[in-house]
């Protein structure tokens, strides 16, 4: 794992929420290559598919989310398979997945960071790339999980 601290905010430093979300977004975009075409984590981390030039500090949380999610998503996963009703886990379209992963990898590693900011970030990102109804899905699950994890403590 990386020795970087994503935790620290520093307060409402609107430049340090641009770098989160921009860096969510590149480790949604990731995953979703990781799920459709298993490149290794290494190829993945080279980012030469990005098409834009990003910030420093967004590639270094975009690795910090990628590599730690990877790393844990057979845990992930059966995180996300458990709260499924009625649906089966290779249903899920892959943009709805990616946020999924990398969300739970949040909520359950990124002790500091606040819950609902994780959720709300998740929603966000999916309502730009998913379907109508995503968000709906996407916040049930993190929402069970969130609980779940509050439970276990």
């Amino acid at each position: 794992m990386m020795n970087i601290n994503y935790n620290k905010a520093g307060g409402k430093n609107s430049k340090y929420l641009v770098h989160r979300r921009e860096g969510r977004i590149i480790a949604f975009q990731a995953l979703f290559a990781y799920d459709f075409t298993k490149k290794s984590i290494d190829e993945l981390l080279k980012f030469d598919w990005l098409e834009n030039e990003c910030s420093n500090e967004s590639l270094d949380y975009a690795k910090f989310l990628i590599k730690g999610t990877i790393e844990n998503i057979e845990l992930i996963d059966s995180k996300i398979n458990s709260r499924l009703r009625n649906w089966d886990f290779d249903r899920i379209s892959i943009i709805d997945k990616s946020i999924l992963r990398f969300s739970i990898y949040s909520l359950i590693f990124e002790k500091n960071l606040s819950k609902n900011i994780i959720i709300n970030e998740a929603i966000e990102i999916v309502k730009l790339y998913g379907t109508q109804d995503s968000y709906k899905f996407v916040n049930g699950i993190l929402d069970a999980i969130k609980k779940s994890e509050e439970q276990s403590k």
